[in-house]
């Protein structure tokens, strides 16, 4: 008689962890794996490790310093996706925000004014604001309450000015006395930037893994001769491997000098940003990975944006602008990611570049440059949403989109945006259309134009 096999097969052969890991997340109930979640966390780091340079490069021009913003980077991806995936239990990286940063550094301290120690504390009041509408569930109110043609815009307009961010730290965008803005001096720098640029978009339609960050690795390596064989400023200085961690920033906020009426709409515009930033990636991570409740509504929102908000919250504390949901989590997702391990392989990842400050700190400006300009074009996949044929709807989100990049700054955009559309109402005789929380965001417009300008 034939004997039956008592070999294990690999789904029994996992099934045997279900009781300590595959349980707790539901690994196998979502259809899943362990080799594929963990694999799946991979991807999403490599698609998103850019920002443990890139951020600290924004957060320098505030004032921060790199090895300290570094730290901070590493440290508040770490916990917050750590978070996110023993809490929530969802496959989603958190961490500091491309256009978050963008805003703290080049709107509140170059543009408003404010120190970083202030700016940090006006991030620390926006992720208070954050969770005091999670814990309440007030988001439908809220959703409803902003016409989703301006929250479209804002995502387009701070993608189109972080592109101009990166063209501008390139030296590839100049200023001029007569046209305004003109194209930099073609010299070895604006070379190796456009190659790198190109490279990295190539990499990008390829859909290589990683490569926003094989883009700055090459753009590096193309920059290190410069300074030894061209004779220009020497870009890439080694200064070693590792080092322990810098916590000079940590505590360094200014939580009661950020509480003063002149930076209330600043504090509004990041809670804003923020908010919308995470529930339009959540909404838009549930359908494309039927990642829903038994309602059709994503699955466990209201801990997910909890613990979004309190990554924001203690952003502060740690020295770096807000975290919030990444898109690039969609990379795992694509990878067959449904659980929380995803988020728990992410945040260990992060982990061990706490110590890698000086290795990391060799990227030039125009390393991280091309990165920028990338992440506006992912940021400018909303535009298509808008309904242009409707001008009511359409110039308001025209205003907060071109006003961005042209008054280099983001809470002017929105300012106008929301001006735009409460006067074109109001002019048109559909002041019903405006609701309770847009005559505030108004309100807080003109409260900023008149006190900042």
């Amino acid at each position: 008689m034939e004997q039956t096999s008592t070999v294990p097969s690999d789904r029994y052969a996992e099934s045997s962890e279900e009781h300590w890991i595959g349980r707790y997340f539901g690994v196998h109930r979502r259809g899943s794996t362990l080799r594929t979640e963990v694999l799946a966390g991979v991807a999403t780091f490599l698609a998103s490790m850019y920002i443990i340079v890139v951020n600290p490069a924004i957060l320098s021009d505030a004032g921060i310093p790199f090895s300290a913003a570094l730290s901070a980077t590493v440290l508040i991806s770490f916990l917050s996706s750590l978070a996110m995936g023993l809490y929530a239990r969802n496959p989603i990286l958190v961490a500091p925000g491309m256009g978050m940063n963008a805003l703290f550094t080049y709107t509140l301290v170059q543009g408003a004014g404010l120190s970083w120690e202030v700016a940090l504390g006006c991030v620390f009041w926006s992720g208070v604001l954050f969770a005091t509408l999670a814990m309440f569930n007030v988001r439908k109110a809220i959703i409803e309450a902003i016409p989703a043609s301006l929250r479209y815009a804002i995502t387009c307009g701070i993608g189109l000015f972080i592109t101009f961010i990166g063209f501008k730290n390139a030296g590839f965008i100049v200023g001029s006395d007569a046209t305004l803005v003109s194209l930099g001096s073609f010299d070895a720098s604006l070379l190796i930037f456009f190659i790198g640029m190109m490279a990295t978009a190539i990499m990008v339609v390829l859909r290589f893994n990683g490569a926003l960050i094989l883009g700055i690795a090459l753009t590096t390596l193309l920059a290190a001769p410069m300074g030894r064989l061209w004779g220009e400023e020497v870009m890439v200085q080694w200064s070693g491997l590792a080092a322990w961690p810098d916590f000079s920033a940590v505590m360094q906020v200014d939580i009661w000098g950020a509480l003063k009426v002149a930076y209330l709409p600043f504090i509004f515009v990041m809670l804003f940003t923020n908010f919308f930033d995470a529930l339009s990636c959540f909404m838009a991570l549930s359908e494309s990975a039927d990642l829903k409740d038994k309602d059709g509504n994503p699955r466990n929102l209201k801990r997910s944006m909890t613990v979004d908000a309190f990554a924001s919250m203690i952003a502060a504390p740690l020295g770096t602008s807000a975290a919030q949901t990444f898109i690039e989590s969609g990379a795992g997702v694509a990878q067959g990611g449904r659980t929380g391990l995803v988020a728990v392989t992410i945040a260990l990842l992060f982990l061990p570049f706490l110590f890698l400050s000086p290795l990391l700190s060799l990227v030039p400006g125009i390393a991280t440059a091309p990165a920028l300009v990338l992440v506006g074009l992912f940021m400018l996949a909303p535009v298509a949403k808008i309904d242009w044929t409707r001008a009511d709807e359409a110039f308001p989100a025209f205003l907060a989109i071109i006003l961005m990049p042209l008054t280099y700054s983001i809470t002017l955009g929105i300012a106008f945006g929301f001006l735009g559309f409460v006067m074109i109402k109001l002019g048109t005789g559909r002041w019903q259309e405006i609701r309770p929380a847009m005559w505030v965001s108004a309100a807080l417009s003109v409260v900023m134009l008149v006190t900042t300008h």
